[in-house]
């Protein structure tokens, strides 16, 4: 068996310390949550569990790189970077023409957050969001990771996602999923599928507000039709087959969705 050169291990042993100062690097960077504008160097220490000294030479190369600024009061926020790369990101998927326009006209017609997930390995990501004017509201930030087992919208794109589970059967025929408190206990919503050209998924639209508002039976119903009308124009919009929307749509009856919930909370 051949032993390694000692130049061999050297380059292999940069390769594992470089690997580990960025995973630091990355670490600070989630550090920083959607309510935070900024942060000290002792709460992003805390935070990460490195070193103070360790944090300052990492966030001077962040901010060379512009993923950080640091504040005149001394304090470290985001740089404009990451938006950069966000933006790239949302393009990358190339439904922000269709997506957008149809998330503003979701908003108005039902006075509630309309936004559009797709998925990340375990994780839900709102790539689109539009809000009502209202002052109640559910609150969704854009580029903020869900956890996709909790929601209508994580519902769908389980259910709709490859290999297909068993459990999600009934979403898949029926095409639309429901949530009451699951993520955020004063929260309900409504989502369905979003497909492309050969019936690819692309994402999950979804509506969600104040449980308050949403949770009654007449409200969720009328949400789900809805959610379901503008997922189909989606759809269509894309390059995707509309058919099985206008069967669920005709399907989605009062009497016929009392009797879904009433199953789903038994």
């Amino acid at each position: 068996m051949t032993e390694p050169t000692p130049a061999a291990q050297t380059s292999d042993n940069a390769e594992s310390s470089g690997v580990a100062v960025l995973d630091r690097a990355f670490s600070l960077l989630a550090a920083f949550s959607a309510r935070d504008a900024a942060l000290t160097l002792t709460e992003l220490s805390k935070r990460t569990g490195l070193y103070k000294s360790t944090v300052l030479r990492l966030l001077s190369a962040l901010e060379h790189g512009g993923f950080i600024r640091k504040l005149a009061d001394g304090q470290y926020a985001i740089g404009p970077q990451p938006l950069r790369l966000a933006s790239i990101y949302q393009r990358s998927f190339q439904v922000g023409h269709v997506i957008e326009p149809i998330l503003k006209q979701l908003s108005v017609a039902t006075g509630e957050t309309a936004s559009f997930y797709v998925r990340h390995e375990d994780k839900r990501v709102a790539l689109f969001r539009v809000e009502p004017s209202r002052a109640v509201r559910a609150s969704v930030e854009i580029g903020q990771e869900y956890a996709v087992a909790q929601g209508a919208s994580g519902k769908v794109l389980l259910a709709f996602s490859l290999p297909a589970a068993p459990e999600f059967q009934a979403i898949r025929e029926r095409f639309w999923a429901v949530s009451y408190g699951e993520r955020d206990p004063e929260t309900a919503s409504a989502a369905a599928p979003v497909f492309g050209v050969n019936g690819e998924l692309q994402g999950a639209l979804a509506i969600s507000g104040p449980r308050a508002r949403l949770a009654p039976s007449g409200a969720m119903y009328e949400a789900c039709r809805h959610v379901l009308e503008a997922a189909r124009e989606a759809t269509m919009a894309l390059g995707g087959l509309a058919t099985q929307y206008a069967q669920s749509l005709e399907r989605l009856t009062v009497e016929s969705f009392d009797a879904t919930t009433a199953v789903l909370a038994s």
